[in-house]
């Protein structure tokens, strides 16, 4: 079957691309690889390295899901049509392109479009969505992943993740398209799309917006400031490097520096995009190789704190000074936790703490956020992995009043402050991590003391998080096997540490050491969860766009050491528990 999608495609595709095709055709492996499944449209919409196939990224499987997208836009109804959707994009391979893709099938279908005129970062994206009154977002990225890869992200009308009752729907058009030759569209020109040409019509029903939204989301984010009188007189004086990472992060982070008089020293070898992203091995600021040109220069300008942001920003890398004044990366749990502790101590000490606030967490982030925010008299939910998810308490909150939004962050390095927006910003949190380094630098502290001191009052953790591939085309059948076979096993310990409860979200069903079993009221999702003594956890799910399969282990002890070596312990007990 495959050989014959294979055959269709190299009939059908331009002379030009005929090529990439001739280079494989010989190599059955390679065409199996490419032709023998579609590209999954998930709840996050789709991912996959950039190529020819029904597997990749290319501009067939993107005129393909956004006919799935217009038709969705159809059944809606005029008004949704008219409502429109917003087109952004990263700096990352034919990520242009692409977004020129999906105006020339809502070109054809009628339907309003709003094509930024240049790269654009998730956040800014999602704030468009609601600025603009559109129905959908359409994002083009592949947020973090290796440079071969680009991805196709779907918001909904609240500026979050498009919800799983509307993505089956947008799946059900896409299947109805089994050609992707047969995609209706109007041909627009590269060259008809130029940059900086705000209110240009590129076709008679999508225009190309910029500046004037982006004043907006500015506006947006300079309110969020907790400490404007020590930003204005440290500011100036603040030592603090800076890198994109050839990404959509530098212009509206420098910007908001600039507006905030915040001096922010630039990595100018990663300023400007990049889609080889040339300077870094994977362009991910959690890793401690993509952060080392803004360590390097952090050493030379004796800079206190080196931020990072992914290429779409939705996620921010720290790194920090230690207590031996050498740089040291802070992990996503950590730059939340200290985010968290900055926004809940400010509103405190100004009085300005909602007697409803509340913090919104996945329940793989730690629950260090928990003890912390509790001990505020804060209220912590805590909702499937997923930034919608956070996203959907914010506006049912706004509706009902019940609470007053605070916080919302994961341990995958996003958080959201603010309700501008419904997905991670990387933005704000850059501005907000300046912010309070010089706001405790103002109380003679720092990020590293303040972090040992959370340590100190609510428990020393450690966190040992890890994915297992399963490879070839059987990736992903061979995860499931893992994962059902893990169901079947009843589990009272893993190493020396007892089970209190095994939650089954697929199932939602909660089971107790007792036998005593609890319904869970969050969405149904395919993931375990261990509950372990005190708050600790370990937490199995399989990713929603690859054959990744994610353990997640959380642990309490009595200092760092002790909590390293016990995070280790459990996770290789836990890998074999999944062997066994």
């Amino acid at each position: 079957m495959y050989k014959k999608t294979f055959e269709h495609w190299y009939n059908n595709v331009s002379a030009l691309e005929r090529a990439e095709l001739d280079a494989i055709k010989d190599n059955d492996n390679e065409i199996k690889e490419r032709f023998s499944l579609d590209l999954a449209f998930g709840t996050a919409g789709m991912r996959g390295e950039v190529g020819l196939g029904t597997y990749r990224m290319n501009a067939y499987t993107v005129k393909r899901a956004t006919e799935g997208v217009a038709k969705y836009l159809i059944s809606l109804g005029k008004e949704a049509m008219e409502r429109g959707v917003v087109i952004a994009y990263d700096t990352r391979r034919f990520s242009r392109e692409f977004a020129l893709n999906v105006a020339e099938v809502l070109t054809y279908y009628k339907i309003k479009g709003y094509l930024f005129e240049d790269v654009r970062p998730v956040p800014m994206c999602s704030y468009s969505v609601r600025a603009l009154g559109a129905e959908v977002g359409v994002m083009i990225t592949a947020s973090h992943n290796p440079k071969e890869y680009n991805g196709y992200k779907v918001y909904g009308a609240d500026g979050a993740q498009m919800s799983p009752d509307s993505t089956k729907k947008v799946v059900k058009f896409i299947e109805e398209v089994a050609d992707p030759f047969s995609v209706k569209y109007v041909p627009l020109k590269m060259e008809d799309f130029p940059k900086g040409e705000e209110g240009k019509k590129i076709s008679e029903y999508v225009t190309i917006v910029g500046k004037s939204v982006d004043e907006g989301y500015f506006n947006e984010l300079q309110k969020l400031s907790l400490s404007p009188e020590i930003v204005k007189e440290r500011g100036k004086d603040i030592k603090l490097v800076y890198t994109p990472i050839h990404g959509a992060g530098y212009y509206p982070v420098t910007t908001m520096f600039s507006r905030l008089g915040i001096n922010a020293t630039v990595v100018e070898e990663q300023a400007n995009p990049d889609t080889e992203f040339s300077t870094v091995r994977v362009p991910n600021p959690e890793n401690a190789d993509t952060l080392s040109m803004g360590v390097a220069l952090g050493n030379k300008i004796g800079a206190d704190v080196v931020l990072g942001t992914d290429p779409d920003s939705d996620r921010l890398g720290v790194a920090v000074r230690d207590d031996k004044g050498e740089f040291i990366l802070l992990t996503g749990n950590q730059i939340g936790v200290l985010l968290l502790d900055y926004i809940l101590s400010k509103k405190i000490e100004d009085g300005s703490l909602p007697s409803n606030g509340a913090v919104v967490k996945t329940i793989v982030t730690s629950t260090l956020a928990d003890r912390l925010a509790t001990k505020r008299g804060v209220t912590v939910f805590n909702v499937l992995t997923g930034f919608k998810f956070i996203g959907e308490k914010i506006k049912e909150w706004e509706e009902s009043g019940e609470y007053t939004y605070l916080f919302g962050f994961e341990e995958s390095y996003g958080s959201l402050i603010g309700t501008h927006a419904r997905d991670k910003d990387a933005v704000i949190a850059s501005v907000t991590f300046a912010e309070m380094l010089m706001y405790l630098e103002s109380k003679g502290s720092g990020v590293y003391s303040r972090l040992q001191e959370i340590f100190e009052e609510f428990g020393y953790y450690s966190e040992a998080n890890t994915s297992i591939t399963y490879k070839g085309l059987s990736g992903m059948s061979d995860m499931k096997k893992v994962m059902d076979a893990l169901r079947t096993k009843t589990i009272t310990a893993v190493g020396d540490e007892k089970v209190l409860s095994v939650s089954d979200y697929l199932k939602g069903t909660k089971t107790k050491a007792s036998g005593e079993v609890e319904a869970i009221t969050l969405p149904k999702s395919d993931v375990v969860y261990l509950e372990l003594s005190d708050g600790q956890f370990i937490c199995i799910r399989p990713s929603g766009t690859e054959p990744k399969l994610k353990i997640y282990v959380l642990v309490f002890a009595n200092d760092r050491d002790s909590a390293t070596i016990k995070s280790a312990t459990l996770m290789s007990a836990t890998k074999k528990l999944l062997e066994d």
